[in-house]
Order: C-alpha cells, then sequence, then structure tokens
C-alpha cells in the first residue's frame, strides 16, 4: 500500500495563535516538534496497517518544519517548495492508494477556529462553486483529479466536520476546538494516539468509499482583505473582479484552479 500524507502546523496539538507558527519566534520550535510526532504516528500506525511506502509532504510556510531524522525508514519526506501548483499536495500521483492529512485547519473567513485561513492571509474567504473553500477542499479536488480517495484528516474541530460533509466516509481526529479568540487545546498525548487510532482504522475500511467527488465545472472566487490587491490579481488570465475585493475564475479544468490559486492568493 502506498499512502500520502500532507502536513500542517497550525491544527497540530496546541497551536492557537498565529506567531506559534512563524520560525522567527522562539515559541515556534515545539510545536514543529509536535507536528513531527504526530507525523511519525501516523506514518508508524499507517506501516503496522499494511503501508510500505508512504510519502509526507511538509507543508507549512517553506515546507521545511518536520524533522527528516525522526523519519522511519519507510518513508520519503519531501521539503521545500518544488513550484509545482500542486504545493501541499506535490508529489502526488496516480500510483497512491490513499491521501492523509495531518494539522490541517478552518478556511478563511470561517470562525471555528481563530488563526483559520486558506493557504495565506491574503483572503477574507475563498469560495468554490459557492462554498467555503478550505485546504482540505483544494487539496481533495487534487486527489480527486487522480482517483487517489482521502482516507485520514486530524486537526481543529470545525475542518473535522467538514471534511467529514464533503466525504463523509474519511475518518477525522479532534486536535483542538475554537471559540473566539481562544481555543481549546487536547493533550498532546491524547491527540498523537488518536491519530494512530484512526489512522488504523481508515486504512481498515473501504478505502474506495473516500473518493472524493470531482465536480464538472469551477466558479473560484477570492475575496480579499485589501482591495489594492484584488486590483493587482484582476489581471491573472482567467481571473475578472466582479467587485471591488472580489476576482472570479469560470473553467472545466481543475489545473487551472490550483495553478491560479497558486498564483493569486500568495
Amino acid at each position: 500500500m502506498k499512502l500520502f500524507i500532507s502536513a500542517d502546523i497550525e491544527g497540530c496539538a496546541g497551536v492557537a495563535l498565529a506567531y506559534e507558527t512563524h520560525k522567527n519566534e522562539a515559541a515556534y520550535r515545539e510545536f514543529a516538534g509536535q507536528m513531527t510526532r504526530e507525523v511519525v504516528a501516523a506514518c508508524e500506525a499507517a506501516h503496522e496497517a499494511g503501508a510500505d511506502e508512504i510519502v509526507v509532504k511538509d507543508g507549512h510556510g517553506d515546507a521545511a518544519n518536520i524533522d527528516p531524522l525522526c523519519m522511519p525508514d519507510y518513508v520519503t519526506l519531501i521539503r521545500g517548495k518544488s513550484g509545482h501548483p500542486y504545493n501541499m499536495m506535490s508529489g502526488l500521483d496516480d500510483s497512491f492508494d490513499g491521501v492523509m492529512y495531518i494539522g490541517y485547519h478552518a478556511p478563511a473567513g470561517n470562525p471555528g477556529f481563530a488563526i483559520s485561513h486558506t493557504s495565506t492571509g491574503n483572503s477574507l474567504y475563498i469560495r468554490l462553486n459557492g462554498s467555503c473553500m478550505s485546504e482540505f477542499m483544494l487539496n481533495s479536488y487534487t486527489a480527486a483529479s487522480h482517483g487517489v480517495p482521502v482516507l485520514f484528516l486530524s486537526g481543529d474541530r470545525t475542518i473535522c466536520d467538514m471534511a467529514r460533509e464533503m466525504v463523509p466516509a474519511i475518518t477525522t481526529a479532534v486536535t483542538k476546538t475554537g471559540l473566539g479568540a481562544s481555543t481549546y487545546c487536547k493533550a498532546p498525548g491524547q491527540v498523537e494516539e488518536s491519530i494512530r487510532q484512526g489512522v488504523k482504522k481508515a486504512l481498515a475500511g473501504n478505502l474506495s468509499r473516500c473518493r472524493a467527488a470531482l465536480p464538472e465545472t469551477f466558479t473560484y472566487e477570492v475575496t480579499y482583505k485589501d482591495w489594492k490587491k484584488a486590483y493587482q490579481m484582476s489581471f491573472y488570465p482567467g481571473m475578472r473582479a466582479v467587485d471591488t475585493f472580489t476576482n472570479r475564475l469560470e473553467t472545466s479544468r481543475w489545473m487551472d484552479v490550483v495553478t491560479a490559486h497558486c498564483f493569486v492568493v500568495y
């Protein structure tokens, strides 16, 4: 069994404030260590459940957060950003049997987590076919474009709920719950154990039930916090301004969406 794991940091145990995810802050190193431990927990559980090849994509910031010296022998860790539009899913192809997400979080504009965002902090919110687009949605449609099922997600309660709405058969592990600017955090040991058990449960079922359905057409809309950013990005090929803060792209090709996203929200 060959699995792909995409990992972020905001949804990992204990993270509650934006500065804790920034490399130039003293608090960051401890949380990067926790991100590493949660990824290792997922990998070990998957290996015990029969996965003999696991590719992990470090998906936060500069993509150099996970400690490569802690990775098991059967894991390939992708560090850094190649520049491919898949970004957090760079390295995924049709050969994988499943995708799992570690440390994911609520999307931009959602009040379920104090540091909710989608890819960057530039957007007030992003909508795809009328629904609020999370990194989970973005990356799961990329998986769907390759026919790869999305099996497991760990992260805040809001993104776990949203993941089950999109892929009802997915297994999730809640790491925290947001309320306004506060975050109710589960203990790291409890989170790591829930990841282990969740991964084993996800791999014990019928993997094909976890395939996301890829729409035939896409309407991708970004509403920016800054009208000047909106004006600048309205010149991206295919994008058009629909109001002072919002640009829209309409297409039938998923690659058009992920490519635009990599340019217009950064």
